[in-house]
């Protein structure tokens, strides 16, 4: 299954920079790195990404992952995905840019 990561820029510059990151603040506070399925990510965006421009979507491969990756009850009941190692480049697939568009970010279409 393919699950998404939200970086900010300066984010997915040190992840491209270390090749591997512990994830963004709030991964680094709660102990994992948080990740969202397709259904969740425009939720997650809107929540703790409100008007932020210059934003990168990560997808990568959960299954690849490992026994790493735990699904957790998190917001609103739902399951999410959390790795509980460092977020690697070999993790990603593929990456997008997520742009701001009259206050909304605009995912790809083919998400999976």
């Amino acid at each position: 299954m393919v699950i998404y990561k939200i970086f900010r820029a300066d984010e997915w510059a040190a992840l491209q920079e270390q090749g591997e990151t512990q994830g963004a603040p709030v991964d680094l506070a709660d102990g994992f790195v948080h990740f969202s399925t397709a259904a969740q990510a425009a939720e997650t965006a809107a929540k703790h990404f409100a008007g932020t421009d210059g934003l990168v979507l990560l997808a990568c491969d959960s299954d690849a992952m490992g026994d790493t990756l735990k699904w957790e009850v998190s917001r609103g009941g739902d399951k999410f995905p959390h790795l509980y190692r460092k977020l690697r480049m070999a993790d990603v697939l593929w990456t997008k840019p997520l742009p701001l568009v009259d206050g909304a970010h605009q995912f790809p279409e083919d998400m999976a």
